[in-house]
């Protein structure tokens, strides 16, 4: 295997298809040094078992390739994949592509929604940075609110053109958020997966075991996670099937609801919501990131003339 191995599942224009170059990484963020040495392998890596690690990681990745100079989340919160988390972004730029005639539309004019956005308010950072699109954020949790908006304030490249919204109501996730007068080209969200908190914890455990070969008496996340992040009452299939009834408020407000869908069981249950609802279009765009298969599904309740409209109006 070559220093610079290709990851060729990841999305082509995803900039971390090749191996962590970790020297280069560490010249970005001196302090990412202090947890790099080498594995069992002979190549330099971290311990992705160590939320001080995955965290310093994720630092020095935001400003290698995004020119991002200060992130952080508080403590217990998710810290997410960049690699992933930026290909999401990346087929959703694609979808944006295939609806505008094979013509990418980009600039701050494109307006997404970031449905939970989170204390790392990861793809308004990545989404800004790579796209230049705008961006408004919802969240449930006014702390994450708070440490999102602190990121936003570290780095004024985002001023203007990120925006946060907090969702006051627990049992809504659309409503209360999207605005009459309000104009997305996309919404986005990586729902929570598990359905208990449970179920979230067991999945946690399954994942330090895989990592570390072995679980102590006290599991530490290694991504971390609030309850609000990980769980919700039915999971994820609970949780978009009610975002694409509240979304039947807002056909015209958005061209493309999207959400990831973790569970390839789901999708079943989920494409006659779907119809329920009578959507115009819908699709399932199928992702990979190392052995994770995923996918996202996107609906419109925009006919062909009306997307037609929508085109003219806004990406030309």
């Amino acid at each position: 295997m070559s220093e610079k191995a290709i990851k060729t599942v990841l999305h082509p224009r995803n900039a971390h298809r090749e191996r962590y170059d970790f020297p280069s990484l560490i010249s970005s963020l001196p302090e990412l040094g202090q947890f790099v040495s080498e594995n069992a392998y002979g190549d330099l890596s971290i311990d992705f078992a160590d939320p001080k690690a995955v965290k310093a990681l994720n630092r020095a990745l935001l400003k290698h390739f995004y020119q991002i100079d200060q992130w952080d989340i508080p403590a217990g919160y998710l810290c997410p994949p960049i690699p992933g988390r930026a290909d999401y972004l990346h087929y959703l730029a694609d979808l944006l592509k295939e609806s505008n005639g094979g013509k990418m539309p980009n600039g701050e004019e494109i307006k997404v929604l970031d449905v939970g956005t989170g204390a790392n308010c990861i793809y308004p950072i990545l989404g800004n940075s790579i796209y230049h699109w705008s961006f408004v954020g919802s969240e449930l949790d006014e702390e994450a609110l708070g440490s999102a908006q602190e990121n936003l304030y570290a780095n004024p490249k985002f001023r203007g053109k990120v925006t946060l919204r907090l969702q006051e109501n627990s049992k809504k996730i659309l409503v209360g958020i999207i605005k009459s007068d309000d104009v997305f080209d996309l919404a986005i969200c990586n729902p929570p997966f598990h359905e208990s908190m449970a179920a979230a914890e067991a999945g946690s455990t399954r994942k330090v075991k895989n990592l570390k070969g072995k679980v102590g008496k006290k599991v530490t996340l290694n991504f971390g996670g609030k309850n609000n992040e990980l769980w919700c009452e039915g999971g994820e299939l609970a949780f978009i099937q009610k975002m694409i009834s509240e979304s039947k408020t807002f056909k015209f407000n958005c061209f493309w609801y999207t959400a990831i869908v973790s569970k390839e069981e789901h999708l079943r249950e989920l494409i006659l919501a779907l119809k329920k609802a009578r959507v115009a279009d819908r699709k399932i765009i199928e992702m990979t990131q190392g052995n994770k298969k995923s996918r996202f599904i996107a609906w419109t309740f925009l006919n062909p003339e009306q997307q037609e409209n929508w085109r003219k109006r806004r990406w030309t």
